[in-house]
C-alpha cells in the first residue's frame, strides 16, 4: 500500500461517514453494559465489557476528533500548522486478549473493526506529518536531479572551454 500523503477532502469525508456508523455500532453495543446487573450474571464479563467498552469509545473519540480536525482544515476553520500542533492522532491502547475472550463474537468483530479503523488513519496521520518533517520524496527526487543536472552542466561547461582555458 501506498501511503497517502495529502490528505483530500472526500478521503476526509469518507473516513467520517464511516467513523459515524461505526460510532454508533459501538454506542449501542457498549450502552447496554451501563444497565443493572441481571442476577447471576458473572461479574467478570462485566468487567470486560466496562473495560473494553471504555477503550473502544475513547478510541472512537480519538478518531473523530481527528477527523473533526481535518474537516476544521478543509473548511478554512483551522490552519495547517494548528493542525500539525494539535491535531494528532493518540496511540491506540490494544484490546486485553483475555478479556477479549469473555466477550461475545460480534462485540469482538466491532472492537476489531475500530482498532482497524484506527491503524488505518493512524497510517494516514504519520504519513501526513512525515511530509513536514523530510519532505515528500517526489520533491526530494526533483531536489536531487536538479543538483545532478546542474553538475552535469557543468562538466559540459569545462570540457566544451577545452584544455588551453583551464
Amino acid at each position: 500500500m501506498v501511503p497517502t500523503i495529502n490528505l483530500s477532502r472526500p478521503i476526509i469525508e469518507a473516513l467520517y461517514s464511516e467513523a459515524l456508523v461505526l460510532a454508533d455500532d459501538v454506542r449501542a453495543v457498549f450502552a447496554l453494559g451501563t444497565k443493572e446487573p441481571v442476577s447471576g450474571e458473572n461479574a467478570m464479563i462485566r468487567l470486560a465489557l466496562s473495560t473494553e467498552g471504555l477503550k473502544t469509545t475513547t478510541r472512537m473519540m480519538h478518531l473523530l476528533a481527528w477527523l473533526l480536525n481535518q474537516r476544521a482544515f478543509f473548511s478554512g476553520e483551522m490552519t495547517e500548522n494548528q493542525v500539525r500542533n494539535h491535531g494528532a492522532l493518540p496511540p491506540d491502547r490494544a484490546s486485553d486478549p483475555l478479556q477479549l475472550e469473555m466477550l461475545e463474537a460480534e462485540t469482538r468483530a466491532l472492537i476489531a473493526e475500530t482498532e482497524a479503523l484506527h491503524r488505518r488513519i493512524a497510517r494516514l496521520d504519520r504519513a501526513w506529518r512525515q511530509q513536514y518533517e523530510m519532505g515528500s520524496p517526489v520533491r526530494a527526487f526533483h531536489d536531487r536531479i536538479g543538483r545532478e543536472l546542474g553538475q552535469a552542466e557543468q562538466r559540459m561547461e569545462l570540457r566544451q572551454s577545452g584544455p588551453s582555458q583551464r
